[in-house]
């Protein structure tokens, strides 16, 4: 006769399963949220932030600070120089965690990661957003092409060398088309600055 599975042993299945755990989460499957904290002190599952817990067998991913803004901001959008290492176009590892919000949105605080916040209105914040699963977590980032034609607008705090370089990236490696790229730049306001650039692809 197959024993039947104890709470704690379920709470720590779904911590496997998803990656990131909420004690909220626990309680959608009808477990009591106690039994992570019980885990917790019993050294069964680690913290990783403010009611944020991991089970010890999974290593975080390059992505995991990305996670994490799912969980805690999920309304937020990964964008510009965190969104360009998340599509490969960049080299470089942002100290920071750039999340675009509302201009009316009040800005997320995640005390355990340094973010870098923006704000994006209209089709800036609508258009070109996709969802991504990290670590069983829903996450917000901006497409190649949109995240160019961001770098573009926002030049002057990330570099024209980087928007450069990104816009390279993305067509060379087939991640975004010119068409795709030149609609987001009107979307940002910055065709005219980019279009020097496009037509060198033309």
């Amino acid at each position: 006769m197959k024993r039947r599975q104890s709470s704690a042993e379920k709470a720590l299945a779904l911590a496997r399963e998803k990656g990131v755990l909420r004690p909220r989460d626990l309680e959608k499957q009808g477990i009591p949220r106690r039994f992570v904290y019980r885990l917790f002190r019993e050294g069964r599952l680690r913290r990783v932030g403010r009611g944020l817990y991991m089970h010890p067998d999974n290593p975080p991913t390059e992505n995991h600070n990305l996670a994490i803004v799912g969980k805690r901001a999920p309304g937020a959008v990964i964008c510009l120089l965190s969104a360009l290492r998340f599509h490969g176009l960049t080299t470089q590892l942002p100290s920071e965690t750039w999340v675009a919000v509302h201009p009316k949105s009040r800005p997320p605080r995640i005390p355990e990661i340094p973010l870098r916040v923006v704000r994006f209105s209209g089709q800036a914040l609508t258009e070109g957003i996709e969802d991504h699963t990290i670590e069983d977590v829903t996450v917000h980032v901006t497409n190649p092409a949109k995240t160019v034609a961001d770098c573009f607008k926002y030049r002057n705090k990330i570099g024209r060398d980087v928007a450069v370089e990104a816009l390279r990236d993305a067509i060379s490696q087939r991640k975004a088309t010119v068409h795709e790229v030149n609609h987001f730049a009107h979307i940002c306001r910055v065709a005219r600055v980019m279009r020097p650039y496009l037509e060198i692809y033309i």
